[in-house]
């Protein structure tokens, strides 16, 4: 193949894809794209009609998130950046992130039933009942529950059908009945809802996976940092079920809130009833050492100093109980905070003075324990979010461990300073006389110890109140409520994706087909690999008979056939030229056809005309105009007492329409072709016909062609149309620039109206050769007309 050839198909190859043709090609093909999308959106109308509809169901709480904290010592904050150290979270997030914890939900589940859904069985699918009128329990579960569908069916009698794997039975209302995977069952009426429906469907599943579909449905946050609301939304496919479970959630949420306050107020009672126990015995002892004291030494009166030195001690006295409360407290708190089996459970934070900072942070302390305590309930120790939750715990602890013992410093400052001041005061006493002084003794003991009491019981009285006036530390400010329209499937979503695929899967088949296509389907196909002229184009037709000109005169076909007459006329400069040669790829491409319809058109203008079946390995031409084959060319080479007008046949379809059979099927074609007889009975033909038409074998596959090519006057080589291979033309580009044979034409064969060729109208005709030149094989394969069918999905 020399170089200008290489550059035609290099140059082919690089213009890629002609979307011009590609958008002829889709208009042609209008019916197709318009049948799709009307399929696409019937699809999408039944994929909306019968799909589950999900509602989004709202709700937001309002998280009372007060600051607390102060001074330990005045205006000193000890404690203010602890929180940002640890890092701990404000109260609305610590909120929001415990109204997301499977806990909450795995107390909804369980309340509600919800692992255990109805079903009223439809024509197309299960619709879930929220109020169903059956209702399962059961009574004694399995360990495990695994997930079990029952197929129920009430009947007369009171009596119920229950149909499942491995399971068919019928049992009473309210009769126990095993299951399997599930425990012992029994199914009863439900008399707020009638049977409106015979059959029905439950669905039993564990309470951990209906915990878990649950929780991907809900959606915990908090939108806007500057403010304490919770937002709350949860998908569900019934609105008032979902609704009823969202408000559920909340009521948990709120109880366990409340239970949490109740906890830390019931531990501070019961240790402060504990301390005024141990506080009013020792008081009362002192209290008889003071009345004792008074009775064995008749003291009615004190003088006038020992007053003075009472009131002076008295206010000393004073001060220096609350030093020593404070430290009782902090050293309660210290021990509690060491002790690694007490510092387990909450503790009592309203014994601390609410001027000490750290009192929110043993509030903050509790609230961590509490929530450890739920997680643990659902999850192990190993697990990271125990991990983290300890962690903190740790952290906090350590934190507060070393501010109680700083403040307990600060206040053991204090009551040395006050006790050295009563030791003065105690010296100025020396002139009492000792029996009032051992009193004055005795009644600053008693005051430490009355001091403390007092305390106490403050601090129970305010307890028990606290508890009674405990309310949550949220509120439901919108409370659940679904939208009216559900949110998924969006109807213009799913129509605009099918109207999308409705028109791009058509469009992109025709692409891909025209992308991968490797067989000619237009003119461009041809004309941008080879310079050969294009001479006639054929349309497809789907009558049975070869001889479409004979029987249709008025025919497209045949006025194809009459153009192309035309056409071959310029072709020849003088009278001497009148020998056709066609040929082809390989077989099956109509050369037989063409040369059939092209001689009797030759012959309809008076002309002599000569059929040459030259294809002498696989004639067929005599069979298609039901001619005998027994005596013809092969005959004449051999045979040298034979001349021409001894295989020379006269054909019924015209009187000016002759034949020259191939005769017997030779061993050696080529050299036969190649005899001196060919010559001399080419010259003597030539002589008494006005046209010579060779049908010769496909030039793809043999030689013969080429042999035949000396003769000939004008060669045409047929192409068909979505059968001859693109890559086949080069064989005709390549004869043309090698000028091997002279005067060459293309005759595309057999174009049809549906390819966008440029046809109204077509022609087709079943026959075929077999010769095997890559794409085909020299045998019996036949290339059949197109079926009704293969037109009809045809793009």
């Amino acid at each position: 193949m020399n170089t200008r050839l290489e550059d035609r198909i290099a140059k082919s190859q690089d213009e890629g894809l002609d979307f011009k043709k590609i958008l002829s090609r889709i208009l042609a093909s209008w019916y197709w794209i318009a049948l799709s999308v009307i399929i696409c959106l019937t699809v999408s109308f039944l994929y909306l009609r019968y799909k589950t509809p999900l509602y989004k169901i709202s709700s937001r709480v309002l998280v009372n998130d007060e600051k607390k904290g102060g001074g330990l010592l005045g205006g000193n904050d000890i404690l203010g950046d602890l929180g940002g150290l640890l890092g701990t979270k404000s109260t609305v997030d610590n909120e929001a992130e415990i109204l997301k914890t499977r806990y909450l939900m795995e107390q909804v589940v369980r309340d509600m039933d919800l692992n255990i859904t109805y079903y009223r069985n439809a024509r197309v699918k299960s619709v879930e009942l929220y109020k169903s009128p059956l209702k399962l329990t059961i009574s004694a579960p399995n360990d495990t529950i695994g997930l079990r569908t029952l197929d129920v069916k009430i009947l007369k009698d009171n009596k119920v059908s229950v149909i499942s794997d491995g399971l068919d039975t019928t049992v009473n209302f309210d009769a126990p009945f095993m299951l399997s995977k599930v425990g012992i069952v029994s199914i009863s009426r439900n008399p707020d809802v009638k049977d409106v429906f015979s059959t029905y469907k439950i669905n039993i599943e564990s309470v951990d996976s209906k915990v878990a579909g649950l929780m991907e449905a809900l959606t915990v946050e908090v939108r806007n940092k500057q403010i304490t609301i919770v937002d709350l939304t949860f998908t569900h496919a019934i609105p008032k079920k979902g609704e009823d479970i969202l408000n559920k959630l909340i009521e948990k949420y709120v109880g366990e809130n409340l239970n949490d306050k109740n906890q830390v107020a019931d531990s501070t009672y019961k240790f402060i009833r504990q301390r005024l126990s141990v506080i009013a015995t020792e008081l009362g002892d002192i209290e008889n050492k003071v009345e004792d004291f008074k009775q064995t030494n008749k003291l009615a009166d004190m003088s006038e100093q020992g007053k003075l030195m009472v009131q002076s001690t008295s206010e000393l006295n004073a001060e220096l109980a609350k030093a020593e409360t404070q430290i009782t407290v902090l050293d309660d708190v210290e021990d509690y905070l060491k002790d690694e089996v007490k510092n387990k459970r909450v503790y009592p934070t309203s014994l601390l003075s609410q001027d000490l900072t750290f009192s929110g942070l043993m509030n903050q302390y509790n609230t961590l324990l509490m929530s450890r305590d739920k997680q643990s309930l659902s999850l192990t120790d190993d697990n990271k979010v125990i991990q983290n939750l300890d962690e903190q715990i740790s952290n906090l602890r350590r934190g507060i461990l070393a501010s109680v013992q700083s403040a307990k410093n600060t206040f053991v400052v204090t009551r040395d300073k006050v006790r050295s001041q009563l030791r003065k005061t105690e010296g100025q006493i020396s002139g009492v006389p000792l029996i009032e002084k051992t009193y004055i003794k005795l009644a600053r003991n008693q005051q430490i110890k009355q001091e403390l009491y007092i305390f106490l019981m403050q601090k129970s009285e305010e307890t028990a109140i606290s508890k009674t006036s405990n309310i949550a530390n949220s509120k439901t400010i919108d409370p659940p409520k679904s939208d009216i329209k559900p949110f998924n499937p969006k109807r213009i979503v799913v129509y605009l994706i099918g109207l999308v695929l409705g028109l791009g899967l058509p469009i992109a088949l025709i692409y891909l087909r025209d992308f991968f296509n490797d067989k000619i389907r237009t003119k461009d196909d041809i004309t941008k690999v080879t310079e050969v002229p294009i001479v006639g184009e054929i349309s497809h037709n789907d009558e049975n008979d070869n001889l479409v000109v004979a029987n249709s005169s008025r025919s497209a076909v045949s006025e194809q056939f009459r153009a192309l007459r035309t056409n071959l006329s310029f072709y020849f400069k003088s009278v001497d030229e009148k020998v056709i040669l066609l040929t082809s790829s390989m077989s099956g491409e109509g050369k037989s056809f063409v040369a059939i319809n092209l001689g009797n058109i030759l012959a309809l203008s008076n002309k002599r005309v000569l059929l040459m079946e030259l294809d002498l390995r696989k004639p067929g031409l005599s069979a298609k105009l039901g001619v005998s084959n027994h005596q013809g060319f092969t005959n004449y080479i051999i045979d040298e007492k034979l001349n021409a007008k001894d295989i020379v046949k006269p054909l019924e379809a015209h009187k000016n329409l002759f034949i020259v059979n191939s005769g017997p099927i030779p061993p050696n074609p080529a050299e036969m072709l190649l005899s001196d007889r060919t010559r001399v009975l080419m010259d003597e033909l030539k002589q008494e016909f006005d046209y010579i038409i060779i049908d010769a074998p496909p030039i793809g596959v043999v030689t013969d062609a080429q042999l035949m090519s000396k003769y000939a006057d004008a060669c045409m080589y047929l192409v068909r149309q979505n059968y001859t291979y693109k890559q086949q033309l080069n064989i005709v580009e390549d004869l043309h620039q090698s000028h091997k044979m002279k005067r060459l034409g293309i005759i595309v064969n057999d174009i049809q109206a549906t390819d966008g060729y440029g046809y109204g109208y077509g022609y087709g005709y079943g026959y075929g050769y077999g010769y095997g030149y890559g794409y085909g094989t020299y045998g019996s394969n036949e290339v059949k007309k197109n079926n009704w069918i293969k037109r009809l999905f045809k793009f």
